[in-house]
């Protein structure tokens, strides 16, 4: 038999494996359905739970006056000086009580930086934030502290949920980063000790407005 006859031999078994589907060992395994359990309490509660459960700080605020309140009350109470923050839509709701601690430049050396989300994930109690925003890609790993502000309509249940809710809004246009942040950063590479703060902010602080 030649190399030719060979290889004939080899494609032709290679298209009738493909030409026939082989059965999955485990059948259930695969598929839509959710293997969690489905939501149990409001998607706020879900997610205030599993965000203080990852060292994060959560603010519940009932409208925009007490965001303005909450947060003027942490910073001064933190002694912040510089809060960095480069998105308009949220600057609005601090801009006067905090107007001689704003700074929207100068991102290595702020103490605090603040920025909105695409979405917040109840099960997981991450952070979901794009590159689409206008902080971009590193004002929420940069600072030391990351406040963010978040509205109850941008909560879903579950991952897949956030990344659905993102190609609808964006389209073809996806944006170049999407990013899951689940609590401040952390590492155990280090003689397997948890440590807090390596690789981005030692705090998070999630304020959720209701809307």
């Amino acid at each position: 038999m030649n190399v030719s006859t060979s290889k004939e031999n080899i494609l032709k078994k290679i298209r009738k494996a493909l030409s026939q589907s082989t059965p999955l060992p485990f059948p259930k395994s695969e598929g839509t359905d959710s293997v969690y359990q489905p939501l149990q309490q409001e998607a706020e509660v879900e997610f205030a739970e599993q965000f203080s459960n990852l060292q994060g700080r959560f603010v519940f605020c009932i409208n925009q006056q007490e965001l303005a309140f909450q947060l003027n009350s942490l910073i001064r109470k933190q002694d912040w000086n510089k809060v960095y923050c480069v998105e308009d839509n949220l600057i609005g709701a601090f801009a006067e009580q905090l107007s001689d601690r704003l700074v929207k430049s100068d991102l290595a050396n702020c103490d605090v930086s603040i920025t909105g989300c695409e979405y917040l994930v109840a099960r997981t109690g991450s952070i979901v934030m794009s590159a689409a925003q206008q902080s971009g890609r590193n004002v929420s790993v940069y600072a030391p502290v990351h406040i963010c502000i978040a509205y109850t309509h941008q909560l879903v249940y579950d991952p897949r949920d956030a990344l659905q809710g993102i190609k609808e809004k964006y389209g073809n246009k996806l944006p170049s980063l999407i990013t899951f942040a689940t609590g401040p950063s952390r590492t155990a590479d280090i003689e397997k000790t948890l440590v807090v703060g390596v690789h981005g902010p030692k705090e998070v602080y999630l304020f959720l407005v209701e809307s």
